[in-house]
């Protein structure tokens, strides 16, 4: 299968970004906080259910997290996570997988048009771009929370529709990932990575177009249904 158009939009967690080294510590620090405040009186969750939920909606995770709690206490949760996570990546906490930067450096040089699709907050997206320099190389940047979707499929059809898109790829590591690529008219290219913290499961990714073991290996799978870079 070929392509139109010099497009790919990424997912951000478990895509580009380990986020389990700035999250995990975030979502504990934050129940910790919950915890003192009597906000949360159960045991602490456990690091496998928190990485769990990486990478859904907000209403996804805190009905997972905080399945009890009212409206009012999951925004404050939301909001103490997003604090914490701001400040572990100042800390200097987080990483990119291997190959990431030099990778879409070689995309944008070759005039790919380049998005993230993800279902986190806009200013924690936009904490992870500017931490690692990556700002410019984007043409849109969708977080769920700034547009109110409910699913991914629905905000990568917003972006298609806002910026003309009408084919590409879509990169990502989670089932939502696949739905969103596949809902729009996109090719899928499934991220998994050995040696790595899993959030999902590898049956997730059962129906993407293409798996790659590497981030890097994303770019011959592109160039070739692309044509080769002039």
């Amino acid at each position: 299968m070929g392509c139109n158009e010099k497009v790919a939009v990424f997912d951000m967690d478990g895509t580009l970004f380990q986020s389990e080294k700035v999250a995990l510590p975030a979502f504990r620090r934050a129940f910790h906080r919950l915890k003192e405040e009597g906000l949360y009186r159960k045991d602490l969750p456990s690091d496998e259910e928190i990485q769990s939920v990486f990478g859904m909606t907000l209403e996804e995770i805190w009905s997972r997290l905080l399945p009890e709690a009212d409206e009012r206490t999951r925004k404050i949760a939301d909001r103490w996570t997003l604090e914490e996570e701001l400040a572990g990546l100042k800390r200097g906490e987080g990483r990119l997988y291997p190959g990431v930067v030099e990778t879409l450096h070689r995309l944008k040089e070759e005039g790919w048009r380049l998005f993230i699709a993800s279902n986190g907050i806009r200013q924690y997206l936009d904490g992870v771009l500017n931490t690692f320099r990556l700002t410019p190389l984007f043409s849109g940047v969708y977080g769920a929370g700034e547009y109110g979707t409910e699913t991914k499929v629905e905000l990568v059809r917003i972006l298609m529709e806002e910026h003309g898109v009408s084919g590409g790829f879509m990169v990502g590591d989670r089932e939502s990932d696949v739905r969103a690529g596949k809902a729009n008219g996109l090719e899928v290219i499934g991220c998994l990575y050995p040696g790595f913290a899993r959030f999902g499961k590898e049956e997730e990714l059962k129906d993407a177009d293409v798996v790659v073991n590497r981030f890097p290996d994303i770019l011959s799978v592109m160039l070739n249904r692309c044509g080769n870079p002039s």
